[in-house]
């Protein structure tokens, strides 16, 4: 707070809901001036919410030159009592009794009144939240990030934080950030390799790209457990819908099949659209009006819906008689494309579906075997507009089964023999999923790139912040 009042600062958000001969105080940055012989008037904005408070002065009234005096941008400190306003679409307007000038802006502001592409706001992103468009995503993610919570704490699960830097290639992709205190310029060597035992950790290590296998270990032990955190992927994507840093939400229930897993999975997308609604509600009307039209009806839909369950061959069977002419081809063993699920959710079903039953060789090791010896317990979430939202499986929860896996799959077995570990005291079958958060940010604003939905995106040559 700064100087000049003892009045406590009320959030713009507020002060719009407030009657008419409410005093109080407000700061925040200009969005708008206008200036006149005999009234000045400038829209300031704080951030709570998409509307900005016009504060009004007129000529010999207090705040009168200080107003005039103002560019947008510029940071401000406004005392004054709420009037009713005779302009269109706002109930009330200030009058200030003061106006404190905080932190001018240079003339060089690069935000004036005017439309400004996505592309030019990502090289300014650390000014970009001050638009519309940025405050409302990133209070639409608050309030997704703490609907996550919420919905997992009122069952009683246990917020669990797993290592960001690991010894363990979770997926076993390989794409992996090296984490080292080696000097690059004279890397120790043993036997003409690197010598990994020289090393800060006396072994290889990495950045996460998941906390799953530490949450099993914590779900064996606590029963149902999430994370919820950082993740890294050395994956030499360009794409929109790829990051090399971004957050992953892991719930891990110990005692729970696949179903229960898809019935989890269902029950949270719907919690999280109507928390949505209920806390952003003048953000989501703006993403249906000038982002993604439609939004608001298709995310009532999925929340309205019963979400369908069908197995892989199912699913590839549907894809093979539809009669449609896709991109990619489509037959057993080959992962599911984006118009493939797109074809399924909108058009064969109209609905969200859970797709399960998967080859074993298009998914992960730790997957649970099923008997036919061909597919594992897996499931993926597929829902209308986007495809792929959720990854999940019942996890394998047989030592000796799971041993052959790693095998299989190529990865050193005394790497993961805690994993296996956890197969040898008290086995129980175990589920969870894996939710790529900015992807759910992505899918709730209609926003279409995924370096618009993070603060500060990461992606291959761009790292700056």
């Amino acid at each position: 707070m700064t100087r000049g009042s003892d009045l406590p600062r009320t959030r713009i958000v507020r002060a719009l809901e407030a009657a008419p001969g409410t005093r109080l105080r407000v700061q925040g940055w200009v969005r708008t001036v206008r200036r006149g012989k005999e009234v000045a008037f400038f829209e300031v904005n704080d951030g709570s919410c998409l509307a900005n408070l016009q504060v009004v002065a007129g000529a010999g009234e207090p705040g009168f030159d200080e107003a005039r005096d103002l560019s947008t941008g510029t940071a401000v400190d406004v005392v004054g009592t709420l009037v009713e306003s005779p302009a269109k679409g706002q109930k009330v307007e200030l009058r200030p009794e003061s106006i404190e000038i905080v932190g001018r802006a240079a003339p060089d502001y690069p935000l004036q009144k005017k439309r400004h592409s996505f592309e030019f706001l990502r090289t300014i992103a650390h000014l970009r939240v001050r638009t519309n468009t940025f405050g409302a995503v990133f209070r639409v993610r608050n309030a997704l990030a703490y609907g996550t919570h919420r919905f997992f704490q009122e069952r009683g699960f246990v917020y669990v934080h797993t290592p960001i830097i690991t010894s363990s290639d979770t997926e076993g992709a390989g794409e992996l950030f090296r984490v080292t205190t080696f000097d690059l310029a004279n890397v120790p060597t043993k036997d003409g390799a690197v010598d990994d035992a020289a090393d800060f950790f006396g072994r290889a290590a990495y950045l996460t790209v998941s906390g799953q296998l530490c949450a099993e270990a914590m779900a064996i032990g606590l029963s149902d457990v999430y994370t919820f955190g950082p993740t890294f992927r050395a994956e030499n994507s360009n794409t929109s819908r790829h990051a090399s840093e971004f957050w992953m939400i892991e719930p891990e229930m110990a005692f729970c099949d696949l179903a229960g897993d898809c019935d989890l999975a269902e029950a949270y997308v719907k919690f999280l659209i109507g928390e949505v609604f209920d806390r952003c509600a003048e953000d989501m009307a703006f993403f249906d009006k000038r982002i993604a039209p439609g939004i608001v009806e298709r995310l009532e839909h999925v929340a309205s819906s019963s979400f369908e369950r069908m197995s892989y061959a199912d699913a590839v069977a549907a894809l093979e008689r539809s009669g449609e002419t896709f991109e990619y081809p489509v037959g057993f063993g080959l992962a599911l494309q984006a118009e493939h699920e797109r074809w399924l959710t909108e058009k064969h079903v109209g609905r969200p579906v859970f797709v399960t039953d998967w080859p074993k060789e298009i998914k992960a090791f730790y997957m649970r075997r099923n008997d036919d010896g061909r597919t594992v317990a897996a499931m993926d979430l597929l829902v209308p507009g986007v495809g792929e939202l959720i990854g999940g499986s019942q996890r394998e929860e047989r030592a000796d089964v799971l041993e052959a896996a790693i095998t299989e799959a190529g990865l050193d077995p005394e790497a993961y023999a805690w994993y296996v570990d956890l197969r040898r005291y008290g086995t129980v079958p175990h589920s969870g999923f894996g939710l790529g958060f900015e992807r759910l940010v992505m899918y709730v604003t209609g926003m279409t790139n995924i370096r618009d939905v993070i603060p500060f995106p990461r992606t291959p040559r761009h790292c700056a912040y």
